[in-house]
């Protein structure tokens, strides 16, 4: 039996999600100009703190999207404030310098720090492999051939499911990935920007992030499709990033007060397919049944 394909769930999920990675960057970019430095890092810690608060807000809301949608948008609010922020802050503080060439500045101080996050990246990464089941097919794949059938013995039972923490940890497990991968791709003392590898990783994501949208596609429901929304996006925009390195694409995001009416049709999209989806999934926040 051939199953059903939902084409608008799956590509406004990832219009949404999408549209997030060019506003996030804006954002960041504006309050840098906007902002006295006096007043920046408490505005971007209180930006972190909100993220927090609606992840865990999250928690208690009701229907799956809902839930989906606070994880997602807390999540991005937490990395921006409490991840970005806190490299930017530190770097600064302690003179880290931007990697230069032909006068320019290609990489900034923050994400040349980044990559020394490698072993709590690791950490996390044995936690997921040896002590959850969990419903990402990345994970399942690797416990499969890591544990064939002492998989069950070895991962025995999922943690407690909050969808707002499974999608807040799911973003900025993925969001740190994609910067661990780009920055050593980037290290001219492993690959370098121009180098065929770092150009095949770009290729494998593009190609990896259609396989991931043909997964969405199969996905009935607004939560799951944005659930899965993340990693498409977050795969695809590997390849994007690595245009813009390279100056194949022009980053209109990174010069958000060059591009103000380009810029304001994103975040009028973005805001129109958040609400359609938000009020689309009022039907699932149905009332708690009362205790017999």
């Amino acid at each position: 039996m051939k199953r059903q394909l939902h084409w608008w769930k799956a590509i406004a999920s990832f219009l949404v999600v999408l549209l997030t990675m060019p506003l996030g960057h804006a954002l960041m970019i504006l309050m840098e100009h906007t902002l006295p430095a006096s007043w920046l890092h408490y505005a971007s810690f209180g930006l972190g703190a909100l993220g927090l608060l609606m992840v865990v807000v999250g928690v208690f809301a009701r229907g799956d999207t809902r839930q989906t949608l606070w994880g997602l948008f807390g999540g991005l609010l937490f990395w921006t404030g409490w991840v970005e922020f806190l490299f930017m802050y530190y770097a600064g503080r302690y003179g880290t310098q931007p990697e230069i060439e032909n006068g320019l500045v290609v990489t900034k101080p923050e994400y040349l720090i980044l990559p020394a996050t490698f072993g709590f990246w690791m950490m996390f990464m044995l936690l997921y492999l040896f002590s959850i089941r969990s419903g990402c097919n990345f994970f399942n794949w690797c416990q499969k051939r890591l544990f064939g059938a002492k998989r069950s013995s070895i991962v025995a039972r999922p943690m407690t499911r909050h969808t707002s923490i499974v999608t807040f940890m799911e973003l900025n497990m993925l969001l740190w990935s994609s910067y661990l991968l780009l920055m050593f791709c980037y290290d001219k003392q492993f690959l370098g920007d121009h180098h065929p590898l770092t150009f095949a990783v770009g290729l494998f994501c593009l190609f990896g992030s259609f396989f991931i949208f043909g997964k969405q596609l199969r996905l009935g429901t607004w939560g799951a499709n944005l659930r899965m929304a993340i990693a498409t996006v977050i795969v695809f925009w590997t390849p994007v990033e690595i245009m813009g390195r390279i100056n194949l694409l022009r980053e209109i995001w990174v010069e958000p007060l060059q591009f103000k009416m380009e810029m304001s049709l994103l975040l009028a999209g973005f805001l129109l397919l958040g609400l359609y989806i938000y009020l689309r999934s009022r039907h699932e926040a149905k009332p708690l049944a009362k205790a017999s």
